[in-house]
């Protein structure tokens, strides 16, 4: 667990880092680019901290520990960028961010409803969202924690497979170093 944390905290700092250039790209949308760039490099992370924690294990590692481990990072990853994500959403995002986000929303809405010939249900549910506060910081933020622990539930699948197989011969590796 205390591997799990450590990881996660850096895997946390690097979502932060992450995070800055989303916050920028708001702004200055060239910074969306270096984002979008280094968002995959999130997959690669985890694989090579899920990596150095089978060296840790003795070089080998059961799939269920590593796919284990790779949740509990994203999971304490996503805690640790939970703060930003809430100071953006509550106090530098610009005043309709959120606006925005509820009106693509409504949009996605109508073309459903639209799809489905029921006119009324956009106004109903359009009334329901704005007394559901769905959009708050904090929802949004608790929201984006749901989907990094879903990420990571299904992103650490692949990475537990690979690392499951085989040994590291971690003596070799004492010696070489």
């Amino acid at each position: 667990m205390r591997a799990a944390m450590f990881y996660g905290l850096l895997l946390g700092g690097f979502w932060v880092l992450k995070y800055l250039f989303f916050v920028a790209g708001v702004f200055y949308p060239v910074f969306s680019t270096v984002y979008a760039l280094l968002s995959p490099l999130t997959l690669v992370v985890a694989y090579l901290f899920t990596k150095v924690y089978k060296i840790l294990l003795g070089g080998k590692i059961r799939f269920v520990q590593a796919w284990q481990f790779g949740v509990l990072i994203y999971f304490f990853g996503g805690l640790i960028e939970s703060l930003p994500q809430y100071v953006f959403f509550r106090y530098i995002a610009p005043a309709d961010y959120i606006q925005s986000l509820i009106t693509q929303f409504s949009a996605t809405l109508k073309q459903i409803s639209e799809a489905m010939n029921q006119a009324n249900m956009q106004a109903q549910m359009e009334d329901s969202l704005q007394r559901m506060n769905l959009f708050s910081p904090i929802n949004l933020t608790l929201e984006n924690l749901g989907n990094t622990v879903l990420y990571g539930i299904i992103l650490s699948l692949p990475v537990a497979a690979i690392l499951c197989r085989g040994t590291i011969d971690v003596e070799r590796l004492k010696r070489e170093l």
